[in-house]
């Protein structure tokens, strides 16, 4: 599968929660981390999404926000995958800021430089990936 969005997250699918309109998906990825997507109830059935299923979760760079002390903070933001920051590439405008989670996985947060500088990110800090339920696409093989 070809994609735009820089993250394409493997896992597999731990619990469907139902709802009347949208459903709620935690996905398991390599390594024990877990994410939430929300998804139309039509979503789930066109896939036929049913635990212990493999998926790829796809997020935007720029649908993630960093955090260098959300432990001290509550968020609504269902998605808080820390780990250390491996890589920053700073652009004109945006950096793309990789964060390692361990097991071969990592995220990408597309970042403008003010907020890459402002939080003084270097690789080698402990960060956080924070991204709404919402902004999680999940596809599965076709």
């Amino acid at each position: 599968m070809k994609t735009s969005a820089r993250n394409q997250l493997v896992g597999t699918v731990k619990h469907i929660k139902h709802g009347v309109v949208n459903d709620e998906i935690t996905v398991t990825l390599k390594g024990g981390q877990e994410i939430c997507a929300t998804i139309t109830c039509d979503s789930r059935e066109y896939l036929d999404l049913k635990e212990g299923d493999p998926v790829v979760a796809l997020i935007k760079s720029t649908s993630i926000i960093i955090a260098t002390d959300a432990a001290h903070i509550k968020l609504s933001a269902r998605n808080q995958l820390t780990g250390t920051i491996s890589n920053i590439s700073r652009g004109a405008v945006y950096s793309l800021v990789e964060i390692d989670l361990g097991n071969g996985v990592s995220v990408i947060a597309g970042i403008t430089i003010e907020s890459t500088d402002g939080l003084d990110l270097h690789p080698g800090q402990t960060a956080a990936a924070l991204f709404k339920a919402g902004s999680v696409i999940l596809g599965v093989p076709a």
